[in-house]
Parts: C-alpha cells; structure tokens; sequence
C-alpha cells in the first residue's frame, strides 16, 4: 500500500498529442510521440510502444494522460520526457488511458 502523500507525489496531467513519427530505431515497435501539456509544461515527447492498436493518424489530436515528472529517459536515440499512460492486455498490447471528457491541456488528475 502507498500513502497520499506518495500518490501526490506522482504528477498526472491531460495532454493532446501533436505529432507523431515512427520509430524504427526502437528495440520494440514504436512511435515518437509529442504531447501539448499546457502553458506550465509545455509540449514534451514520449516513446510510445502502441503501434498494433493505434495508427499515427489515430493518435494526432488524442487527448492522454501522462506522467510529467520522471526524469528524462533514453530510447535509442530519442528522449522521452513524458510516460503516456495505457492499460497492458494480456497480449502486451496497450489501450492508452484517456479521460472521460475534454479537459485543458495541463489539467492534472487527481
């Protein structure tokens, strides 16, 4: 179990995907993806391992929930600086965690 505090300590925000380009220098398939999180975080870039459901025109204007505040990580020769949150399936397969309306990009959950 984890206390408040640790949860708090997480930083969720919405974000729209804005751009989105493969990425064939991953190990595993993936896209480069870029996320406007608002006026306070600005856009940032993930690599995203979503390429069996989702196609690139599917993802541009998607609205997503990202972790803001892991440090930089490197993948090949990119660096994501947002987690886009998602559901594993058994299969390995992700479905991107999304809020159930619109909401300001930035917004963070709480």
């Amino acid at each position: 179990m984890i206390s408040w505090q640790d949860f708090e300590k997480v930083e969720l925000r919405a974000g729209t995907i804005v751009q989105v380009e493969d990425f064939p220098k991953a190990r595993k398939p993936a896209y480069k993806i870029w996320v406007d999180l608002g006026d306070e975080v600005g856009v940032k870039r993930s690599s995203a391992q979503v390429t069996k459901r989702y196609s690139k025109e599917e993802l541009l204007g998607k609205q997503v929930i990202c972790v803001t505040n892991f440090p930089p990580k490197q993948v090949a020769d990119f660096i994501s600086e947002v987690l886009v949150t998602g559901f594993i399936l058994p299969d390995g397969e992700v479905i991107l965690a999304q809020s159930e309306r619109a909401v300001p990009n930035g917004t963070r959950l709480a």
